[in-house]
């Protein structure tokens, strides 16, 4: 089985780098292609891969092609991989807001998997949502399914509307808990902790509260109940988010990516 990664930005690589390990593939059976000189160049210092630019030399050896470019350069890149694409090939995207039946449709094919993973995979703790088109056979599915569980862990979901939903908890997600551990860290520093000593100790408690959440059948409202008393400095911080609004404010930004990531599909 030989593996097509088109783009080679941030998760493109990333899985490239992962599936190159998989006990599924053989390293010399990651292809890669990229149309940027650059990156050509440094794509090509890795002797696990086989790099390419020209997409009629690759996409034809393929037996499942992930694609992970930009939304914006689909149709482009559909025109170009149509000529080439047999009935025989299974396209697995990760682009947001991209539509099963769109990539049917302009590639004249039925077997398509539309997946959102999120950043962490490059540390292998990402998590990807994913759905098959009908077409896609179990075994089929389970082949993508290890190979998405590469970089993390994967869920199939039931419809695209859960991907597009996907897209404004787990693709964006991490984004949203960085944008906290900097306002905590901003918060150290203006207490008077050094910018060292304010790293370690936001990222030390996130990397905590996540390990107590994930060894313990506790919901989130149940640890900050454990954590805070009454009248205590727990309390008052969580009063303060509470009378700010704040848990709705979440809620409403996990909203925005998901309708920008349903508009994208439009």
């Amino acid at each position: 089985m030989k593996v097509l990664v088109i783009g080679a930005g941030n998760m493109g690589l990333t899985y490239a780098e992962a599936m190159s390990k998989s006990k599924l593939l053989k390293k010399r059976n990651v292809m890669i292609l990229d149309n940027s000189p650059e990156k050509i160049l440094s794509l090509k210092k890795i002797s696990h891969f086989d790099v390419y630019e020209n997409l009629d030399d690759c996409l034809p050896q393929a037996d499942l092609i992930f694609v992970a470019v930009k939304p914006y350069h689909s149709d482009e890149l559909f025109k170009k991989m149509k000529p080439s694409i047999n009935q025989g090939q299974i396209i697995i995207s990760i682009m947001a807001g991209v539509t099963i039946q769109t990539m049917q449709e302009s590639l004249g094919i039925d077997k398509v998997v539309r997946a959102m993973p999120n950043l962490p995979a490059q540390v292998g703790k990402g998590i990807t949502s994913f759905i098959p088109s009908t077409a896609v056979s179990r075994i089929e599915l389970l082949t993508v399914e290890d190979l998405l569980d590469t970089t993390g862990k994967s869920i199939q979901v039931s419809s695209e509307n859960y991907i597009d939903a996907s897209t404004g908890i787990s693709g964006s997600g991490p984004a949203y808990v960085f944008y906290f551990m900097q306002s905590m860290m901003e918060a150290a520093l203006k207490m008077g902790f050094s910018a060292n000593d304010s790293k370690v100790l936001v990222s030390q408690t996130f990397d905590g509260a996540v390990e107590l959440f994930n060894q313990s059948d506790l919901s989130p409202s149940s640890w900050m109940n454990k954590v805070a008393s009454k009248g205590g400095t727990t309390r008052a911080a969580l009063d303060s988010m509470e009378d700010n609004n704040v848990n709705e404010l979440i809620k409403e930004a996990a909203y925005a990516a998901f309708d920008r990531a349903v508009e994208l599909g439009k």
